[in-house]
């Protein structure tokens, strides 16, 4: 279903794929921006990207049961960190790692960014997940 695709030519990536193909006619579930909100609307872990990211994919969880998904058929992600140090963003990425978000492994875009949408947000993740037949109807 999922075809995941290491080029050779290519730098190795650390724990994704350079593309993943989806056959034709497999339905996509296009997430929304995942964010480090609990159910009441307040922020986690105000100030920590690391329990930031934990919330955030928490939800993405969420957000992915509630389409019939899970995070083992995310085909492709886009991290967004609010940081210039290579070292929170590495740090958000052990997240995601342990999570096992980047079972596959998945096409992934790490990105530092001056900021995101909520007051103190720090962590945002985007996904691109498989919905398999019958799942989410």
């Amino acid at each position: 279903m999922i075809q995941r695709v290491t080029v050779p030519t290519l730098f190795p990536p650390p724990s994704y794929s350079h593309a993943s193909v989806v056959e034709a006619g497999t339905r996509l579930a296009f997430l929304a921006g995942s964010v480090p909100l609990t159910a009441e609307g307040k922020p986690a872990g105000e100030g920590d990207p690391v329990r930031q990211a934990r919330q955030v994919i928490a939800n993405l969880e969420e957000q992915l049961r509630a389409v019939g998904s899970s995070l083992d058929l995310v085909v492709a992600t886009d991290v967004y960190v609010v940081s210039d140090e290579p070292a929170a963003l590495s740090a958000v990425w052990e997240v995601v790692e342990a999570s096992g978000l980047s079972t596959g492994p998945h096409s992934s875009t790490l990105i530092g960014v001056a900021c995101l949408g909520y007051p103190g947000q720090l962590v945002e993740i985007t996904a691109t997940a498989v919905v398999p037949d019958g799942a989410g109807s």
